[in-house]
């Protein structure tokens, strides 16, 4: 958001005349008697520190504060007025107990009995807004006191308030597979794509290595087309969380904020989610528990496309990806062969199956 120029203007205008004032008073200090011929008047003395000071903040102003007020005015447009109060609230307590620190410091020696009761107020102000923008629904919540819900959370909620919502990562969106869990109608809930998730898409989009740019571009599809085939199941929002860093952060606070799961297909997020008690949706677990149930002794029919890794094995795969290993198979290489279970493996990778040939005798030994 970019600052006003009348904000910009009054604040040129405050700054010079504070710098201004300052130079004034300091004027006082400087013994001009000893200056030399015309310096030595206290009118041009006086009149130089305070231009100066007031010309070079006119001048310099602008550039060392539109960013820290560009970055306030961006804050406050997107906090609500609930946590608007509840920073001021946090604001005056921080005074407050700044006030009732000054007089114990103003018992201390020069100087600190000047410098500290100001640090002290700055210091607690401060502390009291940080806690306040990031507690103030828990501090509400122990006053009973209830918070209405902001405006993005209504659009969110639509007609239906009580529709579960679900937040979408970066790794389910990037996976694909989300729009055929969508189409199989097995989702139940609203999928919410944080706009800052929705900004990490686009920057791996962006990326220059190139297999990570066609993850992002099929991951921008695949929104794409959730949001053209299902609208009212896939809403993009502008809920953020200025107290945290990252993405994964941001969403393990959000998913707690609003009581969520998390869908994702991330490790890490999955273990740090799961630690602090949210909810994960993991698409690799929900694919490993709906792959084919097969027991030793079952037959199959298998087409085997690859050599294995050990002397005479031939490796296929089921519909759902499972690899299949079949000893002796390696001379029937690009043929289908009904195949009999010997073995299942589950591994932290996925499922394993071994096989045999049918009619081998020793099917069943393996």
């Amino acid at each position: 958001m970019r600052v006003p120029s009348s904000l910009i203007l009054f604040l040129r205008a405050a700054g010079s005349i504070l710098f201004a004032l300052t130079g004034w008073y300091v004027a006082d200090l400087i013994p001009y008697t000893d200056l030399p011929d015309p310096l030595n008047n206290t009118v041009v003395v006086h009149l130089t520190m305070a231009l100066v000071p007031g010309i070079v903040a006119f001048l310099l102003l602008p550039a060392l504060l539109s960013r820290p007020v560009n970055t306030f005015i961006d804050q406050v447009s997107r906090a609500s007025g609930v946590q608007i109060i509840a920073d001021f609230m946090g604001f005056a307590t921080g005074l407050l107990i700044a006030a009732l620190l000054a007089f114990p410091l103003a018992l201390l020696p020069d100087p600190f009995r000047q410098v500290l009761p100001l640090l002290c107020a700055v210091v607690f102000a401060y502390i009291g807004v940080v806690v306040m923008n990031v507690r103030y629904r828990e501090f509400f919540t122990i006053l009973n006191i209830r918070i209405p819900g902001n405006r993005h959370d209504e659009i969110e909620a639509g007609s239906a308030a009580s529709d579960e919502r679900i937040l979408l990562d970066t790794s389910a969106i990037i996976d694909g597979r989300i729009a055929d869990i969508i189409a199989t109608g097995f989702v139940r809930g609203r999928l919410i794509v944080p706009r800052f998730v929705l900004s990490e898409v686009q920057r791996v989009a962006d990326s220059s290595d190139a297999l990570r740019r066609g993850r992002g571009r099929r991951g921008l599809e695949v929104l794409k087309r959730m949001r053209r085939e299902w609208p009212d199941m896939v809403t993009i929002s502008d809920a953020d969380l200025n107290s945290a860093r990252d993405v994964d952060e941001k969403l393990v606070l959000l998913a707690k904020q609003w009581k969520c799961p998390v869908m994702t297909n991330d490790f890490n997020l999955n273990k740090v989610a799961t630690l602090q008690g949210v909810t994960v949706l993991n698409i690799n677990e929900l694919a490993n528990a709906v792959k084919s149930v097969l027991l030793p002794g079952e037959s199959l029919a298998i087409r085997i496309i690859q050599e294995g890794k050990e002397a005479g094995q031939g490796v296929g795969y089921l519909d759902d990806g499972t690899m299949v290993v079949v000893e002796d198979g390696r001379d029937r290489l690009n043929e289908n062969v009904n195949v009999t279970v010997t073995k299942v493996l589950q591994t932290a990778a996925g499922r394993m199956i071994f096989a045999r040939p049918a009619g081998d005798q020793s099917a069943m030994n393996g």
